[in-house]
């Protein structure tokens, strides 16, 4: 059975409608330039405050693809 890597990189999604969103956006801009994405975990959840109002949410996740290095 062939053995398998995979890469682990932080991304920070932000939106001005919810967390969720934030972390669909992360993923979303990431799986425009990396192939093979596996599992994202949330790692912190903030929000931007301006004036006493929320002006972004932001979400940190960790996403991981299948490292494919030279051989």
């Amino acid at each position: 059975m062939p053995q398998s890597v995979y890469k682990v990189i932080e991304l920070i999604g932000t939106s001005t409608k919810s967390w969720e969103e934030a972390a669909k956006a992360a993923v979303e801009r990431a799986a425009e330039t990396l192939r093979d994405l596996r599992v994202a975990e949330v790692v912190v959840q903030d929000l931007v405050i301006t004036d006493g109002k929320v002006e972004a949410y932001r979400t940190k996740i960790k996403i991981s693809f299948k490292y494919e290095g030279h051989q």
